[in-house]
């Protein structure tokens, strides 16, 4: 079943920052990156309308992520410019391609002018959780679900930034709450309730407010889960050759909520509706299109965003 491209407009909240990432033999290079940028580059690529409230300087680095964001169709909002210095990811890959991160970084966002104009808000990663920031970003999602929008959010845990996974997970849960959507990595659940069984978790979190919660397990694919039913399937991933996994996760996000926004189960009052009553076969179409979205960005280094005919 094909759907045309959703017109609603999404707002994703969160870090934009520099990568810069140092291959096995020593390599080291700068990309424009930060967890929910990417998610915001990904959607964009796949058509739909999006702006991004970040928090970066006008410095080199900063104009830098200006310039990919124009080039990318994503419009930053006023106010999003007023950091000291744009933030920097240090991340070192490993031989099978998997990132470990060194952080330089600040974290807070201003007041988003006109919220009313999202049908959609995205958020999280460093964002929903790094003070004072993660509790700017909790009232934008307040006030944007207040005004009708539909809201989701990926954990994307950074042990580094994050502090104690008790924490941690506290601060994450008040996110889950204000959230009709989550994504959440079988990595994260594994750091932020050690000792728990992700079929628990997954459901426990259902129960805080999410309509859907899907949980990714890298190349073992991703586990959908519907709160209202009770209803949870795995879905096998792609078979593909890795080259790195940076953005993965990203894009996987970014697919799904193209998924879910032409689905008409993101994007406003009414798609909130449609999403709380849908069913499993409601939903997976659209997670089909997070694990080729993610499939195909690991088969390239870097975080690739794909677009809509490779994914159609």
């Amino acid at each position: 079943m094909t759907h045309e491209t959703s017109p609603v407009r999404t707002l994703v909240v969160g870090e934009a920052l520099v990568d810069a990432v140092t291959t096995p033999d020593g390599d080291t290079d700068e990309h424009v990156g930060g967890s929910p940028a990417n998610v915001a580059f990904g959607v964009a690529a796949l058509e739909h309308p999006v702006d991004l409230a970040t928090w970066i300087a006008t410095d080199e680095r900063g104009r830098r992520i200006e310039e990919v964001c124009r080039q990318r169709g994503v419009a930053l909002t006023p106010g999003s410019q007023g950091a000291p210095f744009t933030s920097v990811a240090h991340a070192t890959l490993d031989p099978s391609g998997a990132a470990t991160y060194v952080f330089d970084l600040e974290w807070q966002v201003a007041a988003v002018p006109g919220l009313t104009a999202y049908g959609h808000v995205h958020t999280g990663s460093i964002a929903a959780v790094l003070e004072p920031g993660g509790g700017q970003v909790r009232e934008i999602l307040g006030a944007a679900r207040e005004l009708g929008a539909t809201v989701s959010y990926d954990p994307n845990a950074r042990p580094s930034l994050m502090g104690r996974p008790e924490q941690a997970r506290r601060t994450i849960e008040s996110s889950i709450a204000l959230s009709d959507v989550v994504k959440v990595s079988d990595e994260d659940i594994e750091w932020l309730c050690p000792g728990e069984a992700v079929d628990d978790v997954v459901r426990a979190w259902g129960e805080l407010g999410p309509a859907l919660v899907v949980v990714t397990r890298g190349a073992e694919g991703a586990v959908v889960r519907v709160t209202r039913t009770g209803e949870q399937q795995a879905l096998p991933a792609p078979t593909v050759t890795v080259v790195d996994t940076v953005g993965a996760g990203d894009s996987f996000m970014a697919g799904l909520l193209s998924g879910l926004l032409d689905a008409g189960l993101v994007g406003g009052r009414s798609a909130r509706t449609r999403l709380e009553s849908a069913s499993l076969a409601d939903v997976v179409p659209s997670v089909d299109r997070a694990l080729r979205t993610g499939a195909l960005t690991v088969e390239r280094a870097g975080a690739h965003a794909p677009g809509r005919n490779d994914v159609s």
